[in-house]
């Protein structure tokens, strides 16, 4: 049985508190469409951040994988996905880019440096922002770029975020060359020498990030009227995940940033106010910067102007 719009958005209300909070924004087509696709990415995400068993999370990750080049499967979430991939002739390459990124979190991880980090971004987020332009009824390939930076923007601070809860499943997401060669072990009890190199990592990720939201939110004129502003307020309330992480003296790895209610009210005033001024005209005149895709040669829907 697919599962429905209701069950969909129950699984985002439950686990997205921040997309949920902005979804009500995108309109009731948008709004089912979205909850269906984050419902699947949460399935994915599950397969591996739950699992006992690596070995069987790799064969139902494969598994997956195959439902979706087939399109056969019995997981209601699944058989929404593809349902929705066929309806809207959603490109296959990302979503099993997306898979192929949590099944890389299979295994003890570390990331060497700031391309390996990009790539991963991509993998398991940028590729999430391709998917929404579907979504959304954007099929301006202009736009993909944008889309896919909004997503890395959202996962650099998710790894800002959760520098302690991935250290205890064995995950260091923050570069080698920042980092100075701390361990997954030695995270949670830093010592001071190891505390300093957290805090300097976890800001350049956020750093980072800053210029990847404003690469996402410089395409924000591709989208229809009646989603723009619910992506705008999306990007920028996640953004403020970062900025709580920064007022914590990034420090992220025992305790994790949350934004509250009214927190997330304040944030999405200030987004609408300063979306809805800006004109769109001068937005159109907003290219994509090729250097943001060094890293991403490879990947489908990046700007391949990017000097090689």
């Amino acid at each position: 049985m697919i599962l429905s719009t209701d069950e969909a958005i129950a699984v985002l209300k439950s686990h997205g508190r921040s997309f949920h909070f902005s979804s009500r924004l995108l309109g009731q087509t948008y709004r089912a469409r979205a909850a269906r696709l984050y419902a699947f990415c949460r399935y994915v995400d599950d397969l591996a951040d739950e699992a006992s068993d690596p070995a069987i999370a790799a064969q139902e990750l494969l598994a997956l994988k195959v439902s979706l080049q087939t399109g056969q499967a019995s997981e209601p979430c699944v058989l929404s996905m593809i349902d929705l991939m066929q309806e809207l002739s959603m490109p296959l390459t990302p979503v099993l880019s997306l898979v192929s990124g949590v099944q890389s979190d299979l295994e003890p991880r570390r990331v060497k440096d700031q391309a390996e980090l990009l790539q991963y971004a991509y993998q398991v987020a940028g590729t999430v922002g391709l998917m929404m332009c579907i979504i959304l009824d954007v099929r301006d390939r202009q736009a993909w770029p944008f889309a896919i930076d909004l997503g890395i923007a959202m996962q650099l601070t998710n790894i800002a975020r959760d520098v302690g809860e991935d250290a205890h499943k064995g995950r260091v997401y923050l570069p080698d060359t920042w980092l100075g060669g701390v361990t997954a072990a030695q995270i949670p009890h830093p010592t001071a020498d190891h505390a300093a190199q957290l805090r300097d990592a976890t800001q350049q990720v956020l750093s980072l990030a800053q210029t990847y939201y404003q690469s996402g939110l410089d395409g924000i004129h591709y989208l229809p009227n009646s989603a723009r502003y619910g992506i705008v307020v999306a990007a920028m309330v996640y953004r403020e995940i970062g900025q709580m992480v920064a007022e914590e003296g990034h420090r992220s790895w025992d305790n994790r940033a949350i934004v509250p209610y009214s927190r997330k009210l304040a944030t999405a005033a200030k987004a609408l106010t300063r979306y809805a001024l800006q004109p769109t005209s001068r937005q159109k005149n907003i290219h994509h910067d090729p250097r943001l895709h060094l890293h991403l040669q490879h990947c489908f829907g990046v700007n391949n102007t990017a000097p090689s």
